[in-house]
């Protein structure tokens, strides 16, 4: 999603930060803490524009594939839809919740979903990580990416 203008930044309680951003039709906060901060860092809060809509298709053990979208929006929010290719019911399952930041500001975790539930944020893509929170390498490493759209 593009921010056009950014309207205000207003230091609140507790030393969080609040950062609200005015688009042609909405408005949108992002709540980061200071632990973000330290240091001279860049990371994918500070530095990427991670909201928005991310798809793929996730490699599945007994199907043709997982088709995944994931949603990440206002206030740290996330949709999840997940449907189970080449299944007799593979109808959509969503669910919904908050995901947090890991303490380098480059991971997040879905804290309504059953692990595996993190995902490392790149520019413009998330990567499934694996249930120890660890990028998927091997032959099937490039499968486990959802692009922006």
């Amino acid at each position: 999603m593009r921010l056009n203008t950014v309207i205000m930044v207003i230091l609140a309680a507790y030393g969080g930060m609040i950062v609200a951003c005015q688009t042609k039709q909405q408005t949108e906060e992002i709540v980061v803490s200071d632990e973000m901060f330290e240091g001279d860092e860049h990371n994918a809060v500070t530095s990427l524009d991670f909201m928005g809509i991310y798809e793929g298709v996730l490699p599945c053990a007994d199907c043709e594939g997982i088709q995944t979208v994931i949603e990440l929006g206002v206030g740290n929010s996330y949709v999840k839809k997940v449907t189970y290719l080449g299944k007799e019911n593979s109808e959509v399952i969503e669910t919904q919740g908050t995901f947090s930041w890991n303490d380098e500001g480059n991971t997040i975790t879905l804290d309504s979903e059953p692990a595996p539930n993190q995902y490392f944020v790149g520019e413009n893509v998330l990567f499934h990580l694996d249930m120890d929170g660890n990028r998927i390498t091997g032959d099937l490493a490039d499968k486990y990416r959802l692009n922006k759209k």
